[in-house]
């Protein structure tokens, strides 16, 4: 589902978002110097890099179920082990690690509550799963101004909205339907600043997640009209805008 791009396609669609996301997620992993880490779903490496600042290269593990993603994230830190697999299947033994963390990646899961419960089986007893999703539902994701725009004039189609982890306390509730305890709910706050709007709207025609997707088969008219309709609810450059993010940090208390 609109991972089937270039990494630097990513990069310019999310990345701007996901590198702050991710020091906001590892600030709160309790991360020590000696605890090993997965990224699961780490795409071209955003939280990878931060876990490795912190715990070094050798400690940090990934997986990334995008062929494309795998070699952006393994040219960009050739010093971690960075695997081609899906969360519901880690190519790891169980009790591998002390923290596994998920962003931006539970409501691409064919299946949230396996995925989790095998985050939960590679990491120790007395470690922490952690996982965050944008706040679509709520309309403050980075995408808001997008979906409500294409609600506008295009009420048939469907948004994030009803993704996995997408509305307050859902992330909780996958977590405990996967045996973590002592589960923990937070909200992360993140702001990205443009310098005009093409640099806002571009990264929308690149194929990217489902926005991406439903860019490319507008036809010329369509994909302008949803541009200036955009660009009317926005402020006027150079803005700033912030968006939130679910989070959640589940406890493991017993291999799985």
């Amino acid at each position: 589902m609109g991972f089937d791009v270039p990494a630097d396609a990513y990069a310019q669609f999310m990345g701007r978002w996901s590198e702050s996301l991710a020091v906001r997620l590892a600030d709160r992993l309790e991360l020590r110097r000696g605890m090993r880490a997965l990224d699961v779903g780490c795409g071209p490496g955003a939280l990878t890099a931060v876990l490795v600042d912190r715990l070094g290269a050798d400690a940090v593990s990934a997986v990334e179920p995008s062929a494309s993603f795998v070699e952006a994230a393994r040219a960009r830190l050739p010093e971690v082990d960075v695997r081609h697999a899906a969360a519901e299947d880690l190519p790891f033994d169980t009790s591998s690690f002390d923290r596994a963390a998920a962003q931006l990646v539970v409501h691409f899961m064919a299946d949230p509550v396996q995925g989790l419960r095998e985050m939960a089986r590679v990491v120790r007893p007395g470690g922490l799963v952690a996982a965050s999703v944008w706040d679509y539902a709520s309309g403050t994701s980075p995408l808001s101004t997008f979906w409500t725009t294409v609600a506008r004039l295009d009420p048939a189609t469907t948004d994030e909205s009803g993704s996995a982890g997408a509305r307050e306390g859902e992330l909780a509730e996958l977590m405990t339907s996967a045996g973590l305890s002592d589960i923990e709910s937070l909200r992360l706050e993140v702001t990205s600043r443009f310098a005009s709007l093409d640099e806002w709207w571009r990264p929308y025609t690149y194929g990217v997640w489902p926005a991406g997707e439903y860019v490319a088969r507008l036809d010329e008219r369509r994909r302008a009209e949803l541009r200036d309709v955009c660009a009317a609810l926005l402020p006027d450059p150079p803005f700033e805008l912030s968006a939130g993010a679910w989070a959640a940090l589940g406890r493991v208390t017993q291999p799985a």
